[in-house]
């Protein structure tokens, strides 16, 4: 494979490590998760429509909080939210058409309903739906297939990904989901779905910052909240033991001055309703995580089509073919991967694709050369197929 780039990872721990989830109700994740719900609608439209996805990339939402009054046992929202859903995507093949606006904003207020449980649908939050056309030279590139039938990349771009997650990785993923995995509506309704978790290590010791947006209307006063704060530490410290981490401080809602009043409440959970924007892109990478101690992209990657657009489609495979390399090859503890891509090349034929590796007792990475080549060229052999898997949602991109 003469793109294939192979070198040495240094796999030494660094002292300190800082990793950051943006949970399900953050502005943030909800601009990723409306714009990648509108994305597979679409596909989904084209298909029943027109036999085919169409070009589409509806990677641009920008989230604009609304203006809200909570209070215990209740409060209102005073203003909505207003959510923006723009990009560009086809609406007419001859004289067949498609209602992007109908499927947009019915997409969107069913996600609502479906994982914001405090938030009303219809009355607390605005769809503006701004999509338009692409340009005339995207669409017949996407639309072109060399003989081979494979699709080409759409942009230049890379894509990156690494395996296997550390302890504190895995704690801060595993703690938000923990949270919101829930019977929301049942178990724990106070708990807003705006959460975030920072983790912070620093040697062996671990420092856990948790942001949960309360509900008023499930808290009767502050003794209520300070229960509800103290449930969420709880389970935190549990879940950082059973990943290992016997020093661990775990602090909730950390800006709080309970004797003065101040404190995260709020009407629906989210802090979109009051005091947060949000933007496609500002939040969670591929793998669920911000980890600026890793490899990363800026890539927004939810709301790309899945068919041509490597900068969702190589960060994906970025991870896969870094986590297939770990469990695959005995001699290899952890792998760096990055592909670049060049627009109008086949996205199974990436510019470059740089795989670094870490190995067990100083193995050369030179005699793992012909194993990596095997499997990678097995992972871009995948690339179509993927597109089914974006398109039902078995594969996250937040």
């Amino acid at each position: 494979m003469e793109f294939l780039v192979l070198s040495r990872l240094d796999g030494a721990d660094s002292a300190v490590e800082v990793v950051e989830r943006k949970g399900l109700g953050h502005p943030d994740t909800i601009c990723d998760a409306l714009a990648e719900t509108l994305s597979r609608n679409l596909c989904r439209a084209y298909r029943h429509r027109f036999g085919e996805i169409l070009h589409h990339n509806v990677d641009k939402a920008l989230l604009c909080g609304g203006r809200a009054a909570p209070a215990f046992g209740g409060g209102s929202v005073l203003a909505p939210i207003t959510v923006y859903l723009a990009g560009r995507a086809t609406t007419e093949v001859g004289n067949a058409s498609i209602d992007i606006r109908e499927i947009a904003i019915e997409g969107s207020q069913s996600w609502v309903r479906a994982n914001l449980h405090a938030l009303d649908a219809e009355r607390d939050v605005q769809f503006q739906v701004l999509t338009e056309p692409g340009s005339q030279d995207l669409q017949e590139l996407f639309a072109r297939r060399p003989l081979q039938r494979v699709a080409l990349a759409n942009d230049t771009s890379i894509g990156v990904g690494y395996a296997p997650l550390s302890p504190l990785e895995r704690l801060v993923l595993s703690a938000e989901k923990r949270i919101n995995g829930r019977d929301r509506q049942h178990d724990r309704p106070a708990w807003g779905e705006d959460m975030k978790v920072m983790g912070l290590r620093s040697g062996s010791m671990v420092h856990l910052t948790v942001a949960c947006a309360m509900i008023g209307r499930y808290l009767a006063h502050i003794d209520d909240y300070l229960g509800e704060k103290a449930a969420i530490e709880k389970t935190i410290v549990e879940l950082a033991t059973e990943h290992g981490f016997s020093r661990c401080e775990v602090k909730v809602n950390a800006a709080d001055d309970a004797s003065a009043g101040k404190i995260y409440l709020t009407v629906t959970g989210t802090s979109a309703e009051a005091g947060d924007d949000g933007q496609v892109g500002r939040g969670n990478r591929i793998n669920g995580l911000i980890t600026p101690c890793r490899p990363m992209s800026l890539e927004a990657a939810a709301g790309k089509n899945p068919v041509t657009h490597v900068g969702k489609i190589y960060n994906v495979l970025a991870g896969q073919l870094a986590e297939t390399l770990v469990a695959s090859i005995p001699e290899i503890t952890a792998a760096h991967c990055l592909m670049a891509s060049r627009i109008g090349s086949p996205i199974t034929s990436p510019a470059v694709l740089e795989v670094k590796l870490a190995t067990r007792e100083g193995c050369p990475v030179d005699l793992l050369k012909g194993r990596v080549d095997d499997i990678a060229a097995k992972c871009l052999a995948r690339v179509p197929n993927l597109v089914d898997d974006f398109v039902t949602g078995s594969i996250g991109v937040y």
